[in-house]
């Protein structure tokens, strides 16, 4: 036959058959691209580790510290102890079944607490991951267990404030116990558990689908300690001597470096809840620069008007409060929002500290409520103002639309006002009924003649000092 003619035959059917073998591959191509689960991104990975290494050194030495330098001398190595071990049984009790009962799904109680599906980090491996909060991006999810371990950690440390130089070892250890089973994990579970974005559409916690927003902990973290702390203060009773002798902090030094490891760790407790290394992430962190330095400046201004010369101890309170008022908003808010969140704080807080210890004679000893219940209060609520898009927030991210919702300010108010209500009554209620059940069974208190000594020497006999 002749070549040229059989190649003008044969043409047609290569043509055709290498357009066939195209479209079949670019359909196995796309299939594949389907099937393939996204992967984390080593960027993230990285900077949810250094978060979490930050959020550890908030507590450990940062709170520590912070509590540490305002007690009196002979109470420091008690307060430095309840931290530490607070601390170790709330690693234990995450790993066993907090991380299970705050973040997985809980069948008929869903709304307010989680199963056991993943009790003892059942099916949490290496490979295993979960979403962040932008669709097809994900982290590994020992980086989150770890992550939320710190959040769970610093929180029941907070409540020490309030029972400072007072509380029996024993007693404390119980009540962590307890309220982190009772109190803490369900208010995760209300406020932060949701189906992630490819999911958005299941049964989510109840203020989370109430629309209450919570970046980073106003409500799960600061209110609900600083109620905790106020009622076992009450519980508890005043210390000896309050109101009649002078009960000054021992180091104040010592108190601002724990303030100052507090607000360097606050960077990654805040940004590091964007869970991804981007813009918000960026937003979060410069949030948590602006706030707490408004606060400060307010909480001092007030202090020198009031009393005519700022201290170092209200400036550093001042910053904690703001950086408490800006964890809900850190993500939602734009730098004037937090710079104005940041001022209001640092007058309530200030405020609220003379009107908790004067006015209602509670010994809240280290101001826990003042400025970690009101400053989340406060917080949570501005929230909702803050977050307006017409005032330079983010507003609300619709998944369903794929777009950022039109923004109710009514509405996302009340919403906040939901959290907040909730988390006041939910942990008010539960702390109560465990500080009075223990102080039944064990007691709370030490004995009068312990208070006298010192915690340090007469609950783990050593001394800070040697003088």
């Amino acid at each position: 036959m002749n070549p040229m003619l059989l190649k003008s035959l044969l043409m047609p059917a290569l043509v055709l058959g290498g357009a066939w073998t195209g479209v079949a591959n670019a359909e196995d191509a796309a299939a594949a691209v389907e099937a393939v689960a996204p992967t984390a991104d080593k960027g993230d990975t990285t900077w949810m580790l250094i978060s979490t290494a930050l959020v550890f050194m908030m507590i450990l030495p940062g709170l520590a510290l912070f509590y540490g330098g305002m007690v009196r001398g002979k109470n420091i190595l008690s307060v430095l102890s309840q931290t530490m071990a607070m601390v170790a049984v709330v690693a234990i009790l995450w790993v066993i079944y907090g991380y299970s009962m705050a973040f997985t799904s809980g069948g008929g109680l869903n709304s307010f607490v989680g199963g056991l599906s993943k009790m003892a980090l059942a099916g949490v491996n290496t490979s295993s991951v979960v979403e962040t909060f932008s669709k097809g991006v994900v982290i590994p999810e020992l980086s989150f267990v770890i992550f939320q371990l710190t959040f769970a950690a610093i929180t029941v440390s907070l409540i020490v404030g309030g029972l400072a130089e007072r509380v029996k070892f024993s007693a404390l250890l119980v009540f962590t116990v307890l309220w982190f089973t009772f109190s803490y994990l369900p208010m995760a579970h209300m406020v932060w558990f949701w189906g992630g974005p490819s999911a958005y559409g299941d049964p989510a916690g109840f203020l989370f689908a109430k629309g209450a927003l919570d970046f980073a902990g106003g409500t799960v973290v600061h209110i609900n300690a600083g109620v905790a702390a106020l009622v076992g203060a009450m519980v508890l009773g005043k210390r000896i001597g309050f109101g009649r002798e002078p009960m000054p902090p021992h180091n104040l030094v010592m108190t601002m470096m724990g303030a100052a490891l507090l607000w360097v760790g606050w960077f990654g407790f805040n940004a590091g809840s964007n869970l991804e290394s981007n813009g918000t992430a960026a937003m979060a962190f410069l949030n948590t620069m602006l706030a707490p330095a408004a606060a400060m400046l307010a909480w001092a201004g007030a202090e020198w008007m009031t009393r005519g010369k700022p201290s170092m101890l209200g400036m550093a309170s001042g910053a904690v409060a703001g950086l408490v008022a800006v964890t809900p908003a850190a993500g939602f808010a734009g730098p004037m929002g937090a710079m104005a969140l940041g001022l209001v704080v640092g007058l309530v807080a200030f405020w609220g500290v003379g009107l908790i210890k004067r006015a209602l004679k509670v010994d809240d000893s280290l101001d826990v409520f003042a400025v970690h219940g009101l400053g989340g209060i406060v917080g949570a609520i501005g929230t909702g103002i803050v977050a307006n898009p017409a005032l330079g927030g983010s507003g609300v991210f619709d998944y369903a639309a794929n777009a950022v919702a039109e923004f109710n300010p009514v509405g996302q108010v009340i919403s906040q006002l939901w959290g907040v209500g909730t988390v006041l009554i939910w942990s008010g209620v539960v702390s109560l009924i465990l500080f009075k059940l223990i102080d039944m069974v064990m007691g709370l208190r030490v004995s009068e003649d312990a208070e006298r000594e010192g915690l340090d020497t007469r609950s783990h006999g050593e001394r800070a000092y040697s003088n």
